[in-house]
This record gives C-alpha cells, structure tokens and sequence, in this order.
C-alpha cells in the first residue's frame, strides 16, 4: 500500500511537471514554427499547425513549406565579395541594435563581476562600523524598482549631453546605469559564497606571505566562481532583456538595444508574424547560446548556494 501511495505521488508529481513544461515550452515552439513559415500559411484560416498539407488535402512531410523568409527580412543580407563569408548583415538589428546591447550587457556583467567580487569580499571578511548598516540599505536598494528613478537618469543624461564632455558617450552612461542596478544583488550573491569558503584557508595564505588581494586572486576567487559567474550571468541577461530605460535614455538610433529594436520592427511589420517570430528567436539565440556553454556552472552555483547558504 505504501508503495503504491509513492508511485502515485510520484506519477502526480510528474504529470504536474510534464503540463508545467509544456505551458512554458509552447510559446517558444509556436514561435519558433511560425518564423519558418510563409506569410499566406501565417495568414491561413482557420490557422494551421504545420503548413503540410497539399492542394488536393492530402498532408505529408514531402508537402510542408517551410522557408527563411522572416530570417532574410531580418537580416538583410546582401553579397559583399571582400567580405569573408561573402556576403553582409545589413538589417539594423544586427548590423547596429544587438552589437550595442551585448556591448552594453557584457561590460555591465564584467563590472559587475569585479565590483560584487570586491565588495563581497570586504563585507564577508572584515567587520567594521557600519557594516550591518550598509549591507541592509544594499539590500533595500535592491527593491527600487528602475522606473521610479528614471526620470532623474534621464536630466541626467540630458545634462551630460548639453555639457560637451571631451570623449563623453551615451554608451558609457548606459553601462554605469545598468551596473549601479545590477551590483547591489549581486554584491549579496557573491558574499553569500564568500562566506561559505573557510577563513582558515585564508589564513594559511596570509602565513605564506600572501596580501590580502592575493589571498583573494589565489584562494577565494577560485574557490567563489560559480557564485561570480552566477552574477555575471544573471546581470548579462537582466541588461540584454532591459526596455524602458534604453528606450527613454539614448536618443540617437546607432547606440540603441536590441529591445528597442524589437519594439521599432513591430511597429513596422504589425501583420507579418513570420518577419516579428524570426527577429524574436534571433534576438533570444545569444542568450540561450551562452546558457548552454555555461549552464552547469550556473547550477552548480545554484546548488552550492542552495546546500550551504
């Protein structure tokens, strides 16, 4: 009886997981499908799963349509003989709004790790005046939300265009908003792995001649790196998926995000699902690209912080 009790428990379990993957799971596919079809199937009613089916009715793999269409709209590509493949990207989406917004979201995520590296290292080791004070109003920074400041960025920003600073670029302002939201979770995350390390490891390198940033460079960092990488890759999705503060922030078109670019196409192209589903899985390709090659360091942060912290 008991065993029947854990069976059906785990089948119950199971089956919960099975539809909560599939909720999440089907906007992707369904978007995914739709990317690689032609504008009359995407049009079609009543609407079609898989544009398979032939004239006379009949449906088979032979029969289905699928095509680039929405990718080449996105991409634009046109032959370039000097080139090295050959040809050029000439679509703004990735001849301009997705270079900026990895430019952006990598040198956020590389301050980020440096900055919540450094400061969780000071608040997990050493105990001065003070301390508890700073750690709580990081942490209470952590729930103002971006809007509610954005229009004191945005004087901001439109002072630093009107003063003419030599060498001043939008980009640059981008970057430091982006890291001042992002580094005080970050700073939380990173000495939550900072003090699960052992000071006494610490301590033998201080015996053998070792500063304390070399302690920190030898023996911590190593020992505190899926905590890091998890920050830095949290902080590069966060900057890559932002919106409203790279839409109200940057003025000139050439330094804007991906996400404005999104937002620009679909104004442009409201009726051609097909164009609007290819840009979609193309702006989210690098994401999950980088979550493949990185994911088991992610998880491992993941556990360790979960059994330790």
């Amino acid at each position: 009886m008991a065993h029947f009790s854990r069976w059906r428990r785990s089948l119950t379990n199971n089956i919960l997981i099975a539809l909560i993957l599939a909720a999440m799971l089907l906007p992707i596919a369904l978007t995914l499908l739709t990317s690689f079809k032609r504008e009359a199937d995407v049009l079609r009613k009543p609407p079609v799963l898989l544009p398979c089916d032939a004239p006379d009715g009949s449906w088979g793999i032979q029969h289905c349509r699928f095509v680039l269409e929405g990718y080449e709209r996105v991409l634009i590509p046109k032959p370039a003989p000097g080139s090295l493949l050959g040809f050029e990207l000439t679509g703004r989406m990735f001849s301009t709004y997705v270079p900026n917004t990895f430019l952006y979201a990598f040198s956020s995520a590389a301050l980020v790790f440096i900055l919540a590296g450094l400061a969780g290292y000071a608040f997990s080791r050493y105990r001065f005046r003070g301390r508890r004070l700073l750690l709580v109003a990081i942490l209470a920074i952590t729930g103002i939300p971006l809007l509610t400041n954005l229009l004191a960025l945005y004087q901001m920003a439109v002072d630093l265009r009107k003063a003419n600073i030599p060498g001043y670029d939008e980009r640059m302002f981008m970057v430091l908003v982006y890291v001042g939201f992002q580094l005080p979770f970050a700073v939380w995350v990173v000495k939550s792995f900072f003090d699960t390390i052992p000071r006494e490891l610490e301590e033998a390198a201080f015996i053998d001649g070792c500063t304390p940033l070399c302690a920190l460079r030898r023996i911590v960092v190593p020992l505190a790196t899926p905590g890091l990488m998890a920050a830095f890759l949290l902080c590069f999705v966060n900057v890559w998926n932002e919106f409203i503060a790279g839409f109200l922030l940057l003025t000139r078109r050439e330094v804007r995000t991906a996400m404005f670019g999104m937002y620009d196409f679909l104004s442009q192209n409201i009726i051609n699902y097909q164009v609007i589903a290819a840009a979609c899985v193309l702006v989210a390709a690098p994401v999950v690209i980088l979550f493949l090659f990185t994911r088991r360091v992610f998880f491992e942060a993941m556990t360790e912080g979960a059994v330790k912290g």
